[in-house]
């Protein structure tokens, strides 16, 4: 496959009333900056959304809480019964990627053997592929622009989140996926996706064997558990699928200093990789790390370069 490069990381949150408060955390300890706004109003009522979110940047990452809101409270609203379903700890909606035109796309992939799906409308800007056709892993393939998406600007830079914020976060080094066998993971991501692997390696943090994949302009981290009892082991038989992201950082010992200012509890090694306890972090799980991990790719969004199918 050619590298789709990442759009965004989305989750379902199962109550609007939850939602700004979600929003208010990336804000507060991320250092989140708002992109767009998607709010029910009596002019996107009128139209039918079903929906309410925040397009957030963090570092040139977009992050998008999703809650079911307008026609999307109805009992019968198809997103909101979706949304509410894939809503709770632990849990993540999935990735979106950049394509250059959908037909080509839809073409290489069916030509794969997966099965996609196209909301009403939508046929020419996305389609998704289901969990259950990616380990866990919900799949957006879109050729549409984000709305207020500032990576296409000219003049924007992610440079604040490294030189200025006191998490000096340097770009998302990998989303980690729980998964019970990583053979499977080699046949679905390797061979059928043709995304190339990377070196195995082992997760002290996790306990975990990893076969990592890159997928355009980040790692996919494909976990293993080596114990039955930890938390890894519990997503993988539980939920399967995203299990977390690691950002880089400038400065591990700087940035755990100012998230324990902030009240936050730290699990795992600030040496090595460390997290804000899932509890206090709406039930998210994310990484941190200052180590490099050799043979990755350079960090950094390359949403310009949608990714190309043969025709």
């Amino acid at each position: 496959m050619p590298p789709m490069p990442l759009a965004h990381v989305s989750w379902a949150i199962a109550d609007n009333a939850d939602r700004p408060a979600v929003d208010q955390f990336f804000i507060d300890v991320f250092g989140a900056q708002t992109a767009y706004e998607m709010l029910i109003t009596p002019e996107t009522a009128a139209l039918g959304l079903d929906r309410e979110e925040r397009l957030m940047m963090v570092g040139d990452v977009m992050l998008i809480p999703i809650a079911p809101a307008g026609a999307g409270a109805k009992p019968d609203s198809p997103i909101g019964t979706m949304l509410k379903r894939n809503a709770g700890d632990g849990r993540w909606l999935g990735v979106a990627l950049k394509v250059a035109d959908i037909a080509s796309a839809d073409s290489w992939l069916r030509g794969k053997g997966f099965t996609l799906h196209y909301d009403p409308g939508m046929e020419s800007y996305y389609f998704l592929i289901g969990r259950g056709q990616l380990l866990g892993m919900r799949m957006e393939v879109l050729r549409q622009e984000l709305p207020g998406d500032p990576r296409h600007n000219a003049d924007w830079t992610p440079a604040f989140w490294r030189d200025e914020h006191p998490l000096g976060i340097e770009g998302l080094q990998s989303i980690g996926l729980s998964a019970p066998s990583l053979e499977d993971a080699r046949a679905l991501f390797g061979q059928r996706l043709e995304w190339p692997e990377l070196a195995p390696r082992f997760l002290p943090a996790e306990n975990a064997d990893c076969a990592a994949f890159d997928m355009g302009d980040t790692v996919l981290e494909v976990m293993q558990p080596r114990d039955d009892a930890s938390p890894l082991a519990h997503h993988m038989r539980q939920i399967m699928g995203i299990y977390c992201l690691t950002f880089k950082l400038r400065d591990a010992a700087s940035a755990a200093t100012y998230l324990r200012g902030k009240g936050l509890e730290l699990i795992g090694e600030v040496a090595g990789r460390f997290a804000i306890a899932p509890a206090q972090a709406h039930g998210r799980l994310i990484w941190f790390t200052q180590n490099t991990v050799t043979g990755y790719p350079a960090l950094g969004s390359r949403l310009a370069q949608a990714a190309v199918f043969p025709a």
